[in-house]
């Protein structure tokens, strides 16, 4: 095979052929890494925040030890989350609780037990 009058290399390939080899690879490699996660429970928002929280309250309430559940935001303070509030820190009941709700992050927050003002 012969190449066109130009820079080769001491084995007769021409430069940029040699490179292409190298950065070719390379590319690939980068391109691999730059490609977003998504989680498996990561689904585009489709309804309203309110309208999923009305949907699955009575599921998350039935949970032993879930005193409460609300719309809240992340700690960015931007973005919505659906809250579920728990009477103690109990890792088997947070097993239970689902990351995510149709697209939005549920968390949760130890606030105790909830009692009505003057009750005893």
């Amino acid at each position: 095979m012969r190449f066109p009058p130009g820079d080769h290399s001491a084995g007769g390939i021409p430069r940029f052929a040699q490179l292409a080899w190298f950065a070719l690879p390379l590319a690939l490699l980068l391109l691999s890494a730059c490609q977003s996660h998504v989680s498996k429970d990561m689904v585009p928002v489709q309804r309203d925040i309110n309208a999923v929280l009305s949907d699955h309250q009575a599921e998350l309430m039935a949970l032993p030890g879930v005193v409460g559940v609300c719309v809240s935001l992340l700690e960015d303070q931007k973005t919505e989350c659906i809250k579920v509030l728990l009477a103690r820190k109990d890792r088997a009941v947070e097993k239970r609780i689902p990351t995510m709700l149709e697209g939005y992050r549920v968390v949760t927050e130890v606030t105790g037990e909830f009692r009505p003002v003057g009750a005893r």
